[in-house]
């Protein structure tokens, strides 16, 4: 890659999944992307992470369809979206069939580069989405899950880049989800990469603690050659650094972005009107862009602090708000370091509320933390005390293989349940996803429209005539 350092601007995806819920429609995507393509971007992120579940459960959109849009509208511009490994884009692991046929739809759908995570860095469950990305012609970023703890040093994620460039890695994402990762221990650990791994460097940060620009331009320093930004309307707080700012800092220098603020000012005017329509709505809330250091002391990402809050509230607990942020570390430490990361963060969130409600802890367990601690996940990171493993799963047996191995081939098996509902492959991926709300989406799509009904009705009367 030249000295430039390239952009992957987010406001198509995690932009708005960080500020206002996901919310933004294709409507409001497609006016500005004549524009976007012709800025010079490295990618475009626009799909991936909670669009597909937030396009059919909330805004009544095929996110096949969005895909299909967004490529014809910027067939220029490499797309981009972010995948949880063998977990796609639910919340469970999938077999590897599905996950296999969800890469190649994907891709032929419009997709270029597909980010490719594990909650756990666990590259077991890496494996076959990094092998589909290839073998369909796609460019493969894998990540790792930027987190801090006595097990998670520098060395260690250096090895796990290593390893991710063996597995057939075209870039490597340093992908630090909460904002935790600081200016100078970027420094170092972009330098550290950059003499370990011969493929790019892409680093992905929010500005949750307010750290994001200096953490970018440290980087930078050290030599990244791409990092992530969002357009001014929706930057900053919860999302990541301006991309304006960031391309205005390194003009001139040597590493330029090479990009026109001109341009990009154009474009901003467009979604400051779109963000000023979604928090019309209620979907944007002013909180998120604040700036919180807490987030340092805790690492406990936005999006999970907001599912705290709710679960205190709905307990009528909201006075336990600060034992639950300090028992999330000691939580966190007794299940073995996970990175704080979907699903991870939410099972580690709700174990902590349910600690602190109980007055003892681990008296009660949820699901998912039991799955955690036996295995179903793949494998901990650090040592996971054993006496709550003990208390928690009693002698269940433990998992210790790549979790995906004991799922039996399942896409024959969706296929068949759906039925006559799903018109193409893509809708079958759909309800295996999401199977309630994917199901009831493609009811309401499928089903005859009134006015379609009314005319059907007048044409029989004037037949029965």
């Amino acid at each position: 890659m030249s000295n430039k350092v390239f952009i992957t601007d987010t406001i198509l995806r995690d932009a708005h999944q960080s500020q206002a819920a996901t919310r933004m429609r294709i409507e409001d995507m497609l006016p500005a992307c004549e524009a976007l393509n012709e800025v010079g971007y490295w990618s475009l992120e626009c799909w991936g992470g909670a669009t597909f579940d937030s396009c059919l459960r909330f805004l009544g959109e095929d996110p096949w369809e969005r895909l299909r849009a967004l490529k014809k509208a910027m067939p220029d511009t490499k797309l981009q979206m972010l995948l949880r490994g063998q977990n796609l884009l639910g919340y469970k692991h999938y077999a590897d069939d599905v996950v296999e046929m969800f890469i190649k739809k994907s891709i032929e759908n419009g997709i270029d580069v597909i980010r490719i995570f594990d909650a756990l860095n666990d590259t077991r469950n890496m494996e076959t989405a990094i092998r589909a990305t290839k073998k369909f012609g796609g460019h493969c970023e894998a990540a790792i899950s930027y987190t801090e703890s006595p097990v998670h040093s520098k060395e260690y994620f250096v090895e796990l880049a290593a390893k991710l460039e063996k597995m057939g890695a075209d870039t490597i994402c340093i992908k630090d989800m909460a904002n935790l990762l600081l200016p100078y221990d970027a420094y170092e650990l972009v330098k550290a990469l950059k003499e370990k791994v011969s493929v790019p460097i892409h680093l992905h940060t929010h500005n949750t603690t307010g750290t994001g620009e200096m953490t970018y331009l440290m980087a930078i320093q050290a030599g990244v050659d791409i990092i992530d930004t969002a357009l001014s309307p929706l930057a900053n707080g919860t999302s990541q650094p301006s991309t304006e700012a960031m391309v205005a800092t390194l003009k001139g220098t040597d590493r330029d972005t090479e990009i026109d603020l001109g341009k990009l000012s154009d474009i901003a005017a467009h979604f400051r009107a779109v963000a000023a329509k979604l928090k019309d709505q209620g979907s944007l809330d002013p909180k998120v862009l604040n700036v919180d250091p807490n987030t340092l002391l805790y690492q406990v990402p936005g999006g999970m602090l907001s599912n705290l809050i709710s679960q205190l509230k709905q307990a009528k607990a909201e006075d336990k708000y600060y034992e639950v942020l300090e028992e999330v570390p000691r939580v966190r430490k007794d299940f073995g370091y996970p990175p704080l990361v979907t699903p991870t963060s939410q099972i580690v969130g709700s174990q902590a509320v349910l600690n602190v409600l109980a007055g003892e802890r681990y008296k009660m367990a949820t699901k998912e933390s039991k799955g955690l601690l036996r295995g179903e996940y793949g494998q901990l990171p650090g040592e996971v005390n054993e006496e709550v493993r003990k208390k928690v799963l009693g002698d269940a047996e433990l998992i210790t293989c790549r979790p995906a191995d004991l799922i039996e081939p399942e896409f024959e098996k969706y296929k068949e349940e759906i039925g006559d509902l799903a018109k193409c492959d893509e809708d079958v991926l759909s309800y295996a996803l999401f199977p309630q709300v994917a199901k009831k989406f493609l009811e309401e799509r499928n089903a005859p429209k009134a006015e379609e009904n009314a005319v059907r009705e007048l044409i029989v009367e004037d037949l029965s005539i």
